[in-house]
């Protein structure tokens, strides 16, 4: 097949990446190919799915057109500084515009070790590669910016962990794959020049717009904040915790990036950890906005050099447009739980009945996603009785009932409610389910949860198993990084 590239950030000079093909497997399968996003891509569905396909997404093949590099960066890793990291295990093959016009990544990890592999393998184990293909694309069913994932290849080889595991490759699309790390891997060696020609090129590519202000630098960071504010705030009314939000993991487009350890909530608590590398709860879901803003302040030291020629005014500036994400975040999170609750828009305005809502359901520590589906089905006219079953006491459930019934008008919104309380999320025990029997050779349960997940707000009797939560013996307490 002729791939259309066209790649742009193999243009930038050198020092942004460093060639390197990726590495052969020895017996390359097929496990999964997503057809709808092939074809967004303009890419043939059918072709990928032949011996040559196959070849490319497991790194046995390079098409033409593609130039292979891993992708140079730095970041904070839990707060600590690394002045290198960069692409370990990932090989970005090339970019393609689609059917839709829009600019994507296409790229392949798990392929090898790279000069920036840092003693690591460069190889994926089987599971974390499923996880990555489940999850992202859950995360773009339920409406949520994230890369996405075009296949999964069986490698026909072990990889060492803690045991030995099967291998494999995943195939990422994403809107690009620059990181606050990036930028950071600039700022660290002074290299302003590098620092502009980058913030040009994501100016360029993400916030065109950015490029006509009267300070370019300061419209890209004002734009990388909203996107991010955005984000979080979608994140959290779903109960998502990425797990790993080190800014070599914060991607300028504002696209969900990484799945490595991320989770979704059963129980809620606004201090649930899954990452088993998370040891202090920095990532824990409540955490995620202020972490979030953290990060944000680590891109805007970067951009310093490039807003002012005064270290004063740059800063200034940098601060003030900090000093935004605060209420473009919380006027998001609050409009999303509105939008959950069946509020009005003007109603609650302080957000005090969603604060108060997720202290009962933290209280009891009641299914999050479950709490919501049932609330949903509640605001249609059906019985509590599966609501009231979440609680430890009908008494705990029916105060609250009493309270939302005054504040919430369900016949007006149950459309939105609808539209925001999905029925299926990917459940972590449901993952791991899937994962341990693709360890056993049995991909069905994976293939049959990818296509349950692809629907997240489509009643589905045949898969109404999949909406339910963990018994005792099956929750799953920690996740873990594919490293």
């Amino acid at each position: 097949m002729n791939i259309p590239f066209d790649n742009t950030y193999a243009r930038l000079p050198e020092r942004f990446f460093a060639k390197r093909a990726p590495a052969r497997v020895p017996a390359p399968k097929l496990i999964r190919v997503n057809t709808a996003l092939a074809m967004r891509l303009g890419l043939d569905a059918a072709w990928l799915q032949t011996p040559e396909g196959v070849g490319m997404l497991s790194g046995n093949c390079v098409p033409a057109g593609a130039e292979p590099i891993a992708q140079a960066y730095a970041g904070h890793q839990f707060g600590g500084w690394v002045p290198q990291l960069g692409d370990g295990r990932a090989i970005l093959l090339g970019e393609v515009i689609g059917v839709d016009g829009a600019r994507r990544d296409i790229q392949l990890k798990g392929s090898g070790r790279t000069p920036f592999s840092r003693g690591g393998d460069g190889k994926a184990a089987l599971g974390p590669v499923l996880r990555e293909y489940l999850v992202s694309e859950a995360m773009f069913a339920l409406g949520v910016p994230a890369t996405r994932a075009l296949a999964a290849v069986s490698t026909g080889e072990l990889v060492s962990r803690e045991t030995s595991l099967p291998g494999a490759v995943f195939t990422r699309v994403a809107a690009s794959h620059i990181r606050v790390g990036t930028f950071q891997f600039f700022a660290a060696r002074n290299d302003v020049d590098a620092l502009r020609l980058l913030a040009d090129y994501a100016i360029a590519r993400h916030y065109p717009e950015a490029a006509g202000a009267v300070n370019p630098g300061l419209a890209l960071l004002q734009s990388v904040i909203a996107a991010q504010a955005d984000l979080i705030a979608r994140w959290l009314p779903l109960g998502f915790i990425h797990g790993v939000m080190n800014t070599d993991n914060v991607a300028i487009s504002g696209e969900t990036i990484d799945f490595g350890p991320c989770a979704f909530m059963d129980g809620f608590h606004p201090e649930c950890v899954f990452s088993a590398i998370d040891r202090n709860a920095r990532y824990a879901w409540g955490n995620q906005p202020s972490i979030c803003q953290w990060n944000l302040t680590r891109f805007a030291e970067t951009l310093l050099p490039l807003l002012a020629d005064s270290q004063d005014e740059a800063r200034s500036l940098a601060e003030a447009a900090l000093d935004g994400f605060g209420e473009r975040f919380h006027a998001r999170y609050l409009a999303g739980f509105r939008a959950k609750l069946g509020l009005s828009e003007g109603a609650d305005a302080s957000g005090a009945f969603v604060k108060d809502t997720l202290a009962v359901l933290a209280e009891h520590e009641v299914d999050f996603t479950l709490f919501f589906r049932h609330l949903t089905r509640v605001a249609a006219g059906e019985s509590p009785d599966a609501l009231v079953g979440l609680f430890p006491s009908r008494e705990s459930c029916e105060a609250w009932l009493a309270g939302w019934r005054s504040v919430a008008e369900p016949a007006v919104h149950l459309a939105e409610m609808r539209a925001a309380n999905p029925i299926r999320i990917p459940r972590n025990h449901r993952i791991e389910e899937a994962i341990q029997h693709a360890y056993s050779g049995d991909f069905a349960p994976f293939h049959r949860l990818a296509e349950a997940l692809a629907h997240p707000y489509a009643e589905c009797a045949e898969t109404s198993d999949l909406e339910l939560a963990p018994l005792p013996h099956e929750v799953v307490h920690q996740t873990f990084c594919g490293t």
